[in-house]
């Protein structure tokens, strides 16, 4: 599945809400663009009707992972990056409760949640298996209907609609795989990163980009720490409990510190023995996709069911090998984001079409190569170490618990940022010249395993895990 898509580092890593990007972000932009639709034509105030009809995976765990949540907040025209997560629970409730809906803030129309979007468990349409379509109908009698394909990593693509803009833009290096990136750097004497932003002044200047990548670290920062500090149950139903935070009591002895600088500090402090760090990381990433199941704010890396591997591994190098600047900070997303965008061309992100190797496997091989060049690594070894994650993580299937983005995925992203350290320490203490496998060939190779694997290892709950878990839950 190889494509000539040209990809940001702004579209490998999205700032939007928990707990899917496939499933809750994408189909919340999916309505945001079904809104432009309508004001390029009649207009939202010509609308009197809106139905949302739900397919495959998107209807088979749509519940468990906030899919009509998310789309009833798209419809309503807010924002995913900026809207205040505590307002979730209470516009929802109001939506339920009064069954009328101001349709993209302007528009006050009737919608009837439980009748209105429609889980529709047996269809499937052909291009993806996350598909939605919304029916409106118009004060003069006419009505539409338009699909839309939530493809994974918040990526949406409109049925029918050409995707001419990110193909036709003109980047100094074009890459579509790992041997044109390698061509590129051994052309230039750039390293992967350095190659990456010559790429982004394509969409802006250098010093937007910088600050657009200090911010998704930012959030990234803020989710950790607040997943760190936040005790209880999660949401849904399973009675999972949160384990960042009371695992960080322990490693600090009981210690509490007001504010991120003084916890990082302690947290520094500490030590450096094996089993001390490898605790810490493990408490980046439950503490990052606690958050994400609680419907917080996350940054897709490469997806949000992901999200935990690349902000742990960061935060592990931030804090234990001293790479707290600036300068390496960017540079460690600018490589992860090029080798997100090399699987998403040449396989995929998205668990419904590839199962977790899509996911957590992508995520380990970004954080991978990011660490190998932030601790000077060659431009073979980052690729090297990014080979060496993902070809442990090949066939790993993707069967949420009850659909949700809970068991076993948390964890999962334990074992991701792990095993992305050990390939970038495998990588720096190798010789990539000898190396047997290839980038290229792990992503084909993930590719075609995508294309054998079962269907209900796709993000459906129809296997694995989440049919062999007793549940004892009326809702699931």
């Amino acid at each position: 599945m190889q494509t000539s898509e040209r990809i940001s580092i702004f579209d490998i890593f999205k700032i939007g809400v928990g707990p899917s990007s496939s499933h809750t972000l994408g189909p919340w932009r999916a309505a945001l663009q079904f809104l432009e639709s309508i004001k390029k034509g009649k207009g939202l105030h010509a609308v009197t009707q809106v139905r949302v009809l739900l397919y495959g995976s998107l209807a088979k765990t749509g519940h468990g992972h906030g899919t009509d949540v998310a789309v009833m907040l798209g419809l309503c025209g807010e924002d995913p990056v900026t809207f205040d997560v505590n307002k979730i629970d209470p516009t929802i409730l109001s939506l339920h409760t009064h069954k009328r809906m101001l349709l993209g803030g302007v528009q006050e129309i009737e919608f009837r949640p439980g009748e209105d979007i429609e889980f529709l468990m047996t269809e499937s349409l052909p291009h993806h298996p996350n598909a939605l379509t919304f029916l409106c109908t118009f004060n003069d009698g006419d009505s539409i209907a338009e699909t839309y394909y939530s493809i994974g990593g918040g990526f949406v693509e409109k049925e029918g609609a050409a995707n001419d803009a990110a193909a036709a833009t003109e980047l100094y290096f074009p890459i579509d795989n790992a041997q044109d990136l390698m061509h590129w750097c051994i052309k230039t004497g750039l390293s992967i990163s350095e190659i990456v932003m010559e790429n982004e002044i394509a969409w802006r200047s250098e010093d937007q980009t910088r600050a657009g990548i200090l911010q998704i670290w930012h959030t990234m920062q803020e989710c950790i720490y607040r997943g760190c500090h936040k005790e209880g149950k999660l949401p849904g139903g399973l009675d999972v409990s949160r384990r960042a935070a009371p695992l960080n009591k322990r490693l600090l002895k009981g210690k509490n510190y007001s504010n991120y600088t003084e916890w990082q500090q302690a947290i520094r402090e500490g030590g450096h023995n094996f089993q001390y760090i490898l605790d810490w990381v493990s408490c980046f990433a439950l503490a990052v996709n606690e958050e994400n199941a609680s419907f917080s704010r996350v940054v897709t890396a490469p997806t949000n069911g992901a999200a935990g591997v690349i902000p742990a591994v960061l935060h592990y190098f931030v804090t234990f090998c001293d790479g707290d600047s600036e300068e390496k900070i960017i540079q460690f997303l600018l490589c992860a984001s090029e080798i997100g965008s090399i699987f998403k061309k040449g396989a995929t992100i998205s668990a419904a079409m590839g199962g977790c190797q899509a996911e957590i496997g992508v995520s380990s091989a970004m954080a991978a190569a990011a660490l190998t060049e932030c601790l000077g690594g060659s431009v073979r070894q980052c690729l090297m170490a990014s080979e060496i994650a993902m070809e442990h993580h090949l066939g790993l299937t993707c069967d949420p618990v009850a659909g949700l983005v809970q068991v076993p995925c948390i964890e999962r992203n334990t074992m991701g940022a792990i095993k992305a350290i050990t390939a970038a320490q495998l990588a720096l203490q190798s010789n990539p010249y000898n190396a047997r496998v290839s980038l290229d060939a792990v992503v084909k190779t993930m590719w075609e395993t995508a294309l054998d694997m079962n269907t209900k290892y796709k993000e459906t709950a129809d296997g694995g895990l989440a049919i062999n878990i007793p549940l004892g839950l009326s809702e699931c």
